[in-house]
C-alpha cells in the first residue's frame, strides 16, 4: 500500500474491473467492486477468487495469501458503498456516456479528498474530468488486459490534474509491483493509439481478400513475431472496445487513416463482438476456435 491510500473502490465487475480488484487485493488493499447489481458484484469477486486459486495452482502466490486476498474484497450494490474509499477507479465500458452517469452519480458521495480514476483507454481524461466535482484530483489509470499479467499501466493526467494526485497515482501504481508509462492526454495515448490501427489494418487485409483469418494471423506471428495474431487479440479484446477506440482516434484526430473497418462494423452490429459472445473472427462454440472467415 501507498500513502493515503489503503481502500481502492472499483466500478465495473467485467474482465477489467475483476482484474484490477485481484491486483489491488493482493497488493494489500481493501476493495470494494461495484456493478449494477449486488448480484453482479458477487459474480465479480468468484471470478476473481477463481483467478487467485489459478494463480496458487501455478505457484504465483501461497494459498494462504490468495485466502487473505479474496477476503479483502467486498462486493457491495451501490456506488454510496465506495463513500470511505480513498481511490475509485472506474472500469465500465469504453462509452463516455456511461462514464459521465457513472460520475454524476458517484461524485457527490465520495470524502472530499478521494482521488477519481478511469481506466479508459482512448476517452480524454481532461473531457472525462470535466464532468465531475474535482478535476484537480482525476486521473487515467490504464491498465492493459489481462491485468494480473500485464506489467504496464499508462497514467494520464488531465490539463487540471494536480501534482499531488500524479505522484499519489504512481505510488498507487508501484505498489502494485507494475512498470508506468506517462502519456499526454491524446486520443487513445500511446499503447492504442498504436496497436489499434494495426488491428483496424489486419481487418482491413481480411476485408479486401489479401489473406484469410489464419493467413492473416500466422503471418503476424511469424513474421513479426508477436505473441498473439492481431484478429485474434482482437477477439479477445472485445470488437465493440475495438470499435470504439478506433471511433475515438478518427473523431478526435480528423484523419481517415483512423476509418473503421467497415467489416469491424459488421461484425460489431452483427453482435459477433469476439471471445466473451462466442464468434468473432473466430468461432469460440466448438472445443477450438475455428476461423468466421
Amino acid at each position: 500500500m501507498t500513502g493515503n491510500i489503503k481502500s481502492v473502490g472499483v466500478v465495473g465487475a467485467g474482465q477489467m474491473g475483476c482484474g484490477i480488484a485481484q491486483v489491488c487485493t493482493v497488493a494489500g488493499y481493501d476493495v470494494r467492486l461495484v456493478d449494477v447489481s449486488a448480484e453482479a458484484a458477487a459474480s465479480g469477486k468468484a471470478k476473481v477468487a477463481e483467478a487467485l486459486e489459478s494463480a496458487v495452482e501455478a505457484g504465483r502466490i501461497d494459498k494462504s495469501g490468495a485466502a487473505e486476498a479474496a477476503a479483502r474484497i467486498l462486493p457491495v450494490g451501490s456506488l454510496a458503498d465506495l463513500a470511505e474509499c480513498d481511490l475509485v477507479i472506474e472500469a465500465a465500458s469504453e462509452s463516455e456516456e456511461v462514464k459521465r452517469s457513472i460520475f454524476a452519480k458517484l461524485c457527490p458521495v465520495l470524502k472530499p479528498e478521494a482521488i477519481l480514476a478511469s481506466n479508459t483507454s482512448s476517452i480524454s481524461i481532461t473531457r472525462l474530468a470535466s464532468a465531475t466535482d474535482r478535476p484537480e484530483r482525476f486521473m487515467g489509470i490504464h491498465f492493459m488486459n489481462p491485468v494480473p499479467r500485464m506489467k504496464l499501466v499508462e497514467l494520464v493526467r488531465g490539463i487540471a490534474t494536480e501534482d499531488v494526485t500524479f505522484e499519489a497515482s504512481k505510488g498507487f501504481v508501484r505498489s502494485l509491483g507494475k512498470k508506468i508509462t506517462v502519456s499526454e492526454d491524446f486520443p487513445a495515448f500511446i499503447v492504442n493509439r498504436i496497436l489499434l490501427p494495426m488491428i483496424n489494418e489486419a481487418i482491413y487485409t481480411l476485408y479486401e481478400g489479401v489473406g484469410s483469418v489464419e493467413a492473416i494471423d500466422t503471418a503476424m506471428k511469424l513474421g513479426a513475431n508477436h505473441p498473439m495474431g492481431p484478429l485474434e487479440l482482437a477477439d479477445f479484446i472485445g470488437l465493440d472496445t475495438c470499435l470504439a477506440i478506433m471511433q475515438v482516434l478518427h473523431d478526435g484526430l480528423a484523419d481517415t487513416k483512423y476509418r473503421p473497418c467497415p467489416l469491424l462494423v459488421k461484425y460489431v452490429e452483427a453482435g459477433w463482438l469476439g471471445k466473451k459472445s462466442g464468434r468473432g473472427f473466430y468461432d469460440y462454440r466448438g472445443e477450438t476456435p475455428v476461423p468466421t472467415r
